[in-house]
C-alpha cells in the first residue's frame, strides 16, 4: 500500500526532522528522493516547516531546530495524545513535552521510553499521517535501536499494545486493517516470501552496542541503494555504514549535510 488516508492507534504515522538549516535540509532531501517541499508556516512565523511531498501528497516534513541538533523523530498514531501521555508514565517513560494543538491539523506530545529514546505521538485532526510510504522517496520503516529488548518490550507493550517477536514489533490485528483497505496484501506477502504474523509488524528492532544512546530510527524506501549514496556525497551528505546486504534489501545508512542519520533501502527479491 504506497497511497495510505489515516492510520489506526499504534501505527507509525509520520515523520520529521528537526533541522538548524531547515531551507539548507530541504535542498538536500529535495536533491536526494525528489521531494516537492512548501513551508507551510505563515511569513512572520518564528521558523520554518516544509512539508515534503511526492506525487502531490504528503510523505515527511522539515522544521527548525529548537536546540539546534538535526535529528529524524517517529510518530505514532494514538485515538488521544492526553491518554497517551498518561500510559507513558504508568509504564515508566517521560513526558518530555507534554500534549499539546498544532492548529487544526492535530494534537501531538513528545516522549522517551524508560531507556531515553525519544518518539512522538499523532492525533490526528486535519493531518492524517503520511500519504506516500513504501515507495522511493517515501517512509519504509521506523525502527528502535535499544540494548533492553525485555524492557522495551514491557514499556511500548504497555503504551501502543505492541508486541515484540524476535526483532520486529508487532501490533495485533494490524493485518486485518490492511486487508480491508487492501484487499490479498496478505497473499501478496506470502508470495513475497515473508515471514508469518510480518503482516501485523508496525516497526523493527535493533540491538545496540557501543556508547551510542537508545534511539528510534528512519528508514526510507529508495530505487538503488548505491545511487542514492551517490547522491547523498553530491549532495553533502556523509556515509555512515554501506551499502550493504541483508535479506530482502540493499541498504545504507546515511547523515545529511547537519548530521541527522537514516537508512535508505532497496528492495530485492534475494539476497545477493
Amino acid at each position: 500500500m504506497a497511497d495510505r488516508d489515516g492510520y489506526i492507534p499504534g501505527v507509525p504515522c509520520w515523520i520529521d526532522t528537526s533541522q538548524p538549516d531547515p531551507a539548507g535540509a530541504a535542498e538536500f532531501y529535495s536533491g536526494l528522493f525528489g521531494w516537492e517541499v512548501e513551508d507551510v508556516m505563515p511569513p512572520d512565523a518564528p521558523g520554518s516547516y516544509f512539508m515534503a511531498r511526492l506525487r502531490g501528497r504528503d510523505v515527511a516534513a522539515i522544521s527548525s531546530a529548537q536546540d539546534g541538533r538535526a535529528a529524524w523523530q517517529t510518530y505514532v498514531c494514538v485515538d488521544r495524545a492526553d491518554d497517551a501521555a498518561a500510559r507513558v508514565r504508568d509504564a515508566g517513560g517521560q513526558v518530555l513535552t507534554e500534549p499539546f494543538d498544532v492548529m487544526d491539523a492535530g494534537r501531538m506530545a513528545v516522549f522517551a521510553d524508560p531507556e531515553g529514546a525519544a518518539f512522538a505521538v499523532w492525533e490526528a485532526g486535519r493531518h492524517r499521517g503520511a500519504a506516500v510510504v513504501n515507495e522511493p522517496g517515501s517512509l519504509n520503516f521506523n525502527g528502535l535501536a535499544t540494548r533492553d529488548p525485555e524492557r522495551a518490550a514491557d514499556f511500548y507493550g504497555a503504551v501502543f499494545g505492541w508486541k515484540l517477536v524476535g526483532e520486529m514489533w508487532q501490533l495485533p490485528g494490524y493485518a486485518d486493517h490492511l486487508e480491508e483497505n487492501d484487499p490479498g496484501v496478505r497473499a501478496r506477502m506470502r508470495e513475497m516470501g515473508a515471514p508469518d504474523g510480518f503482516e501485523d509488524v508496525v516497526a523493527t528492532l535493533a540491538p545496540l552496542a557501543g556508547d551510542a544512546p537508545a534511539h528510534w530510527a528512519v528508514t526510507f524506501a529508495v530505487a538503488d541503494a548505491d545511487e542514492t549514496v551517490a547522491a547523498a556525497q553530491r549532495l553533502g551528505g556523509s556515509v555512515l555504514a554501506g551499502p550493504l546486504d541483508a535479506p530482502w534489501v540493499r541498504m545504507a545508512t546515511i547523515a545529511d549535510p547537519a548530521g541527522a542519520s537514516f537508512v535508505a533501502s532497496q528492495f530485492v527479491p534475494e539476497s545477493r
